[in-house]
């Protein structure tokens, strides 16, 4: 087991969450420290000498600081192989990375807060755009998602029948999606896959509302 880890985190943080859910999978104990970036804490001094790019979640672990969700949920999987959150064989990896990043990398980046944030405060886009632009842009990339889901074999995850990086991913995103009313008709294989994993307790235990920051 990893000494000491510390996890620098907002509970409404879907990076944060996934990391959350890998470290519940992997049943490794750390120190949870919010940091409520809706506030603005994460640009504070305090934080900013700790993460230079000032985001979450940031990993403290036997003195380094790692930062960005999937390079943490990777080194955890390195550290830690069992329960593995990659598959063993590389075409198996590069399709699980593949869905991972479909929301990592493609929906999370224009719907995150900051982004919202400057919609609102720099363009003066009011709520209701607001809301409408993250529903547009979080249904393109989960139907991207179930298209690629029905490419592969019938699995009770999103790829296989244990949990792997990809969901890590997809649950955070179905949160959110869930918080600002996106339409998640017609999502079969995904909508399958969140459900067989909030059946599991380390999706309960890593879900916001268990978090210690949970805020209403």
């Amino acid at each position: 087991m990893l000494s000491a880890m510390k996890l620098h985190n907002y509970f409404r943080s879907s990076a944060s969450f996934r990391v959350r859910i890998a470290l519940e999978l992997k049943d490794l104990r750390y120190e949870y420290i919010p940091v409520h970036i809706a506030r603005g804490d994460h640009k504070k001094e305090a934080y900013a000498a700790l993460s230079a790019d000032t985001l979450v979640p940031l990993l403290e672990v036997d003195g380094e600081k790692l930062s960005q969700s999937m390079a943490i949920i990777e080194y955890l999987d390195e550290k830690h192989p069992t329960p593995a959150l990659l598959p063993a064989d590389a075409l198996g990896r590069a399709r699980v990375r593949a869905l991972a990043q479909s929301i990592a990398c493609e929906i999370h980046p224009i719907n995150n807060l900051r982004v919202l944030k400057y919609l609102v405060r720099e363009l003066k886009v009011d709520e209701e755009a607001k809301n409408a632009w993250y529903r547009h842009w979080c249904r393109e990339g989960l139907e991207a998602f179930e298209r690629q889901l029905a490419q592969l074999p019938p699995s009770t995850y999103c790829y296989g029948e244990t949990p792997t990086l990809a969901d890590c991913c997809l649950v955070p995103q179905i949160f959110n999606a869930k918080r600002f009313n996106v339409n998640l008709e017609g999502l079969g294989r995904t909508m399958a896959a969140f459900d067989a994993c909030m059946a599991l307790p380390a999706f309960q235990k890593a879900q916001p509302s268990a978090c210690p920051d949970n805020e209403p």
